[in-house]
Order: C-alpha cells, then structure tokens, then sequence
C-alpha cells in the first residue's frame, strides 16, 4: 500500500504549540493532509502520555489508531529530546527523534529518562544527556527502536549545527553511531544538499512537518509503500529500500528559516560567499552572524554541488497548498477566501496530498480558479522563486508575478 507518513511533530505540551493539538484534531488534519501514518510526539510527557493511553488502541503491528472510531489514521510512538551537555570542549545541542515500537517500550524510556530531568517541564523535555547515552537507553529499551537526529543542519539544534553541532554522526554518538539509520533533513536542507557530507549518504534521509499546529502537518513528509506496520516503515528506512521507501516531500530549502547566513535584529541576510566578506561578522552591528545550513553543508562536504550518489530514495519540492492559493490570489494565507478556495479543493479530490501529487492542469481548473490550478502546477515543476530565509526568519516563495495571474484570468475569461 502506498501511503505518507509524518513522524515528527508535537503535542500541546511543548512550548510554542497550538492549543489544537490533540489526538482528535490531529486525527482529523492527518485526513486532510492525505496522512496515513502520523507520529504521536511527546510520548515522554506523563500527561500527553496518559492522553494517548485513553484515546489510542493497538492497530497494526506497532501502530495504534482512534480508540471506538473508524479512522483510517495510524499512529506511531514518537518523541524528540534535547539533549543539552558538554563533549571535546564544547556546549553542545541536539536535538534527537525516538521511534518506539510500543506503549511499553515508550513506559520504559520515560522510566529510564526521568532520572535526567523533569519530563513534565516540556513536551520536548531538555536533559543534560549525552547522545550516546540516550541512545544507549534508546536501544535498551528495545533494538527496534530507531533514533534520528532532527532537523540535522539546523545551526542552534541540528547534530551537524554550526553553533553547537558535531562534525560526523561518530563524534556524537560513538559506537552507537552504527545504530543511526536515519538523519531528519528539516525544512533548511533537502536530500539534495547532505548527499554532499559523508554521512548524508550512509544515512537515510527522512523529511517530517515537526508541526507545532496541526495546519502544518504534512509540510515535509515520507511516501512508502508497504504494509501498514511499524517494522516494515522502520526497516524500508533502514535498508533504504527504494521500492519500499519511494520518496520524500520537500520544503524548498530556501524557504527554511536557516538557509542562509545572517543577523535577523539588523535584517541581514548572506550567501556563504557575501558572509566570507565579512568574516562572518553582522556589518551593521559586528556581531557573529548566525551561519545558516548552506555554509555549513559547505564547510562538512566532500562531493561538489549537484552529487547524486546511487541508490539514494529520491525527493520532492512542494509548498503547503494554502500557500499556493494565497500567493494566486494575493491575499493573505489565513484569509477566507483563502480557506474556502482550499477547502473546495478537499472536497473535490480528498486531501491535500491528492491535490498537489495528483491532477493535471484541466482536472484542478475544473474544481477550482485557473489561477490556482495554474500555482499547483507551476510549484509541482519547480518553478518558483524563494527569498532566502535566515537566523530564524522564513524564506519567502513567489510563484508567479502579478501580471502573470491578470494574464490567467483574463485568458480563462475569453474562453468561458
């Protein structure tokens, strides 16, 4: 069965999360997107946890799904951990996905990381934890769990981060390092660019929403086709199986909110080479820039610009579909007509994923504005333009130009 999966994203109980996020909601926006599988997240806190214990049933081997309903959404026991400590000299950050392959296994983690920090403080609970050691806990508890750095390249967070990262995934976690199977890309990076670093190629790349609201679901996510069960996802991730694992659902990179260098309190933003210049100093205020992921790419990698090592799971470049409809019409993406253009679209092909995946120019023209059809295509080639984000601040993606939507218009005018 083909199917996308979205495995890390986060509870209401993280900081900086809608008040929306629960089962239910999440259950329903997992629908819209076009979601099958869906990480729970935040399986380490004891409230969240209790939540997913009253509202969750046993499914599929390793996956449960709406308790009494008749939903199709599965989910999986995911958390993310920031481990926050001292290695070789330097504070380090990282922030670390756990994949556990049930109710019991996540009970034995959180037994086990209680004793490091107060898993009732965040969501994402901050332990002064190495990464070796919370892997060795990881895989303890069972060796079918998986641990994934998240968001890799992400400066302040991401194992490979020019602020607090590591230089290979060995540095981090040792000899557990063999037990890596999978780096998360986040919305700064895509496949395209950790195929340059080492082991960017040893890996797998896997791409989630790591949704903080449950509109952002789907943002970044997985296409398998398998059977509906933990260990046939885990192992086509494992093995890099490109007739299991068939793709990945990419944020234009640019668009990420650490692309590029720069100081978000002066508005400067750098390329890596205009960053050089100035020794990687803010111009206005002489402050450190906040290097962003594609110097940091270029600073790890080993294989030029463009490399496309063999047997590699592929990937795609989209943009959340509100997105496209708001840039079409001009207008803000929270708007209502915005949300009535979107959820016409829904209704007429089933979820979000259908649409952009999906249909040609004709089908969505006749469901909805050519201005939008139009927008799904053109993101679907890759023909956008993206102001590079940086230290914290989104990209900006143009799809088109004003008078090319007056152009559209008209031209749908004259024919009907």
């Amino acid at each position: 069965m083909k199917f996308a999966a979205d495995l890390h994203l986060h509870s209401r109980f993280s900081r900086a999360t809608s008040a929306n996020m629960n089962i239910r909601m999440l259950d329903a926006w997992a629908r819209i997107k076009g979601i099958r599988i869906l990480g729970t997240g935040d399986f380490t806190h004891p409230e969240w946890l209790l939540e997913l214990k009253n509202d969750l049933e046993p499914a599929e081997p390793g996956l449960f799904k709406l308790k009494g309903k008749n939903s199709p959404t599965r989910f999986l026991f995911t958390a993310e951990i920031c481990c926050i400590y001292s290695k070789n000299g330097k504070v380090r950050k990282v922030h670390i996905v756990i994949f556990a392959p049930s109710l019991e296994v996540a009970e034995k983690i959180n037994a086990r990381l209680s004793s490091a920090g107060n898993l009732a403080a965040d969501g994402r609970p901050i332990l002064g934890l190495d990464s070796l050691e919370l892997a060795k806990i990881v895989f303890d508890a069972s060796d079918q769990c998986m641990v994934i750095p998240a968001h890799a390249m992400t400066p302040w967070f991401g194992i490979f981060g020019s602020k607090s990262g590591f230089d290979s995934l060995e540095e981090c976690f040792g000899e557990y390092a063999k037990y890596i199977y999978a780096i998360e890309t986040g919305l700064s990076a895509d496949p395209g660019m950790l195929w340059r670093i080492p082991d960017g190629r040893r890996a797998a790349l896997i791409s989630n929403s790591d949704a903080h609201s449950p509109q952002k679901l789907a943002r970044e996510a997985n296409i398998f086709e398998t059977e509906i069960d933990y260990f046939e996802i885990t192992n086509a991730i494992k093995e890099k199986d490109p007739q299991k694992f068939l793709y990945t659902v990419e944020f234009f990179p640019a668009e990420g909110k650490y692309h590029f260098d720069g100081h978000r309190a002066c508005n400067v933003c750098f390329s890596p080479q205009e960053s050089k210049k100035y020794n990687g100093n803010c111009p206005a205020c002489g402050r450190p820039l906040t290097i962003g992921v594609v110097s940091r790419i270029e600073e790890l990698a080993d294989q030029p610009e463009g490399y496309r090592p063999d047997g590699t799971i592929p990937y795609r470049h989209f943009i959340p579909l509100q997105e496209i409809i708001a840039d079409a019409l001009k207008v803000m993406a929270a708007s209502k007509q915005v949300q009535m253009e979107y959820d016409n679209l829904i209704k007429g092909f089933g979820s979000e994923f259908s649409v952009l995946l999906g249909p040609d120019y004709g089908e969505l023209a006749r469901i909805t504005l050519p201005e939008i059809a139009e927008g799904v295509i053109r993101v679907r080639e890759g023909k956008v333009r993206v102001i590079p984000g940086y230290d914290g601040v989104f990209g900006k993606i143009k799809i088109f130009d004003d008078e090319i939507v007056e152009k559209i218009t008209n031209t749908q005018k004259r024919l009907f």
